[in-house]
């Protein structure tokens, strides 16, 4: 879930750059096919990029460190840590309903589409395919069907709206219609995706009507065509329709004169914020321990002390597998992840990936899938006199041709031990109490039970650290003998206030029983007001004068005259229906900027409740 989290995060900045870089620098070029590419361009780079990771390894020298109280996770107030609430989960359901909702509204468009097209008439002409529907549905294509309701225009009408979808068709921007639809399905929480599908439908309609335009010879009869159009609500969503609510921008595109060459240079303005992308987030980092080579353990077996095999088989099951991680995690203080773990129908396991971490500094990873059973293989850990570690993975057998005589730990039964020692309260082995220097101990106690005997030492640096602090168990005040004599494998957290002179500690049943706790409910966000917007003003297209029928009549001049006049009251009226739009558009801002002052004051409010639950969540 974190993974897919990141993911969307990263693409959804990669659509922000995409689109501000379009908004602010291209969308008043006319440049409508390279806009096209460009879009679409945008697209693809945010499904890709974030998945495009470059691994730069650094090889460090190997850590000589024992394994001591650090590896227990330590954080600055156990109070805060105390109860953690899964983000992840929360995000991953309430993305998952959006993703449904959405899907279901697609297939319904589709639904849509079908009944429409459903047993109509199909006109072949040349490589298209016509209806002409009885319905009242604007004029659309569909691939190469192109989609129109004859009686609804005249002859020239006609025509001006086919020469506009065949562009559609020809150049298939069906297609940039779903890309588009799928990847607001895919992000729909990014209010950016919306506004980026929008752009790629207007630019869409650009392109047809610049096509369009240069196939009809009168280009004013053209825009009263756009002007029509806009009083057909009915639209069909996954299909590009003639009409668009931008017929303003779309005239004034028609008539702006080409953009310049030279501002083609805006293109390339985005790849830095691209390179930045990449240096940032898609390039990985691991530090890597220079690892002593399997061969190389032949040659000094002499100065080894112990080496363990941790054998991973076909069969292994996931108990088994934590507790390989566990032991190693004991002894070693080796972090080991068992991750991407696949089975196939006889529970053996066919793909497997191991990481293995120390502190900072050591990380080293290894792959298996296929579709057949895994080959048994083997985590080789080995330790010489001085302390040194070396891991590495080696094949059954290379395991077998690798391990000295002496000094082997069976990575498959327990340890048969006569005694257990731990030191400063950690399990350690007999070697780490042979270092020890005589003249640190400050105490050693012998503790014999049925099975074994417990020898337990305490340092005078550690002793003086105890002594010095207050100490809490589960919120209960101990002594430092019972801290010693606490078993450290059920220690979940440790927290160490310098300040305060404390050293409280929460075991694994303390944070079990807190789980079990009643979770007190969230509160809503709030929701963005809905509601009508002003209408369009409407134009009636009916009292558009009419030229003379016969140039051949006797009042023909007289008749011309009066054409003339009305035809200049008909166009005045245009000019004031230019003016209500730009009012319609400025009261629809106005509207939407009343309803994100009333989100934004509902968003604070949601803010303040959410601080206040996160106080009581910490209680």
């Amino acid at each position: 879930m974190e993974a897919l989290s990141i993911y969307l995060i990263k693409s959804s900045g990669l659509i922000a750059l995409f689109y501000l870089a379009y908004y602010f620098m291209l969308r008043k070029e006319t440049f409508f096919t390279s806009n096209r590419w460009f879009l679409l361009s945008g697209l693809c780079t945010a499904a890709i990029l974030p998945l495009v990771v470059y691994t730069k390894i650094i090889l460090v020298a190997p850590s000589a460190k024992n394994f001591d109280w650090s590896r227990i996770p330590v954080t600055n107030s156990l109070e805060n840590d105390a109860f953690t609430i899964n983000w992840y989960l929360i995000s991953g359901i309430t993305y998952a309903i959006g993703l449904i909702v959405f899907l279901v509204k697609f297939a319904f468009d589709f639904y849509s589409l079908h009944a429409v097209l459903k047993g109509k008439n199909i006109h072949n002409q040349a490589d298209f395919k016509l209806i002409d529907t009885t319905e009242n549905v604007a004029p659309f294509s569909y691939f190469n069907t192109i989609v129109y309701n004859s009686s609804l225009y005249s002859s020239s009408e006609l025509q001006n709206i086919l020469e506009h979808e065949k562009v559609h068709s020809e150049q298939n921007h069906t297609i940039d219609v779903l890309i588009s639809r799928l990847f607001c399905i895919l992000f729909w929480f990014n209010p950016l995706i919306w506004m980026y599908k929008k752009a790629i439908l207007q630019n869409l309609e650009f392109i047809a009507d610049s096509e369009a335009s240069k196939k009809i010879s009168d280009k004013k009869a053209y825009q009263l065509t756009l002007l029509k159009i806009t009083t057909h609500e009915n639209c069909v969503a996954i299909t590009n329709h003639f009409y668009q609510s931008l017929i303003k921008k779309r005239i004034v595109m028609l008539n702006k004169n080409q953009s310049k060459k030279l501002n083609s240079w805006k293109y390339v303005a985005v790849l830095p914020a691209l390179m930045a992308f990449v240096l940032l987030f898609q390039i990985k980092t691991i530090a890597q321990e220079k690892i002593v080579e399997m061969q190389e353990i032949k040659n000094i077996k002499e100065d080894l002390n112990t080496v363990d095999i941790y054998k991973i088989d076909k069969n292994i099951t996931d108990k088994e597998l934590d507790e390989k991680a566990s032991e190693i995690n004991v002894n070693y203080g080796i972090t080991t992840i068992f991750s991407e773990i696949k089975r196939n129908l006889n529970h053996e396991l066919i793909a497997i990936t191991v990481e293995l971490k120390k502190g900072k500094e050591i990380s080293k990873i290894m792959e298996l899938h296929g579709n057949e059973a895994i080959k048994t293989f083997g985590i080789v850990v080995a330790k010489n006199s001085k302390g040194l570690l070396t891991i590495d993975f080696a094949s059954e057998d290379k395991m077998n041709n690798t391990i000295p005589s002496n000094g082997i730990i069976s990575p498959n039964a327990p340890l048969r031990t006569e005694k257990e020692i731990f030191i400063n309260g950690e399990k350690l082995s007999q070697n780490d109490l042979d270092k020890l220097d005589p003249n640190d101990i400050e105490s050693i106690d012998v503790i014999k039970n049925s099975n074994n005997q417990e020898i337990r030492v305490v340092t005078k640096k550690y002793s003086k650290t105890l002594n010095e602090n207050d100490i809490y168990v589960n919120d209960e005040k101990v002594s430092k003998d019972d801290l010693l004599l606490l078993d450290q494998s059920t220690i979940e957290r440790m927290d160490v206030d310098k300040n305060k002179k404390t050293i409280r500690i929460l075991t694994k049943k303390s944070i079990k029983s807190l789980n079990e706790k009643d979770i007190p409910t969230p509160p809503n966000p709030p929701i963005f007001q809905s509601g009508p917007i002003p209408n369009l003003p409407e134009i009636d297209m009916s009292k558009m004068p009419t030229p003379p029928v016969h140039p051949a009549n006797a009042n023909y001049k007289k008749t011309m005259i009066q054409f003339k006049k009305e035809m200049k009251e008909f166009e005045a009226k245009i000019k004031v229906f230019e003016k209500d739009s730009s009012a319609h558009e400025k009261a629809i801002e106005d509207e939407m900027a009343k309803r994100s002052a009333i989100f934004e004051k509902q968003m604070d409010e949601y803010e303040n409740a959410m601080k206040r639950y996160r106080e009581t969540v910490k209680k």
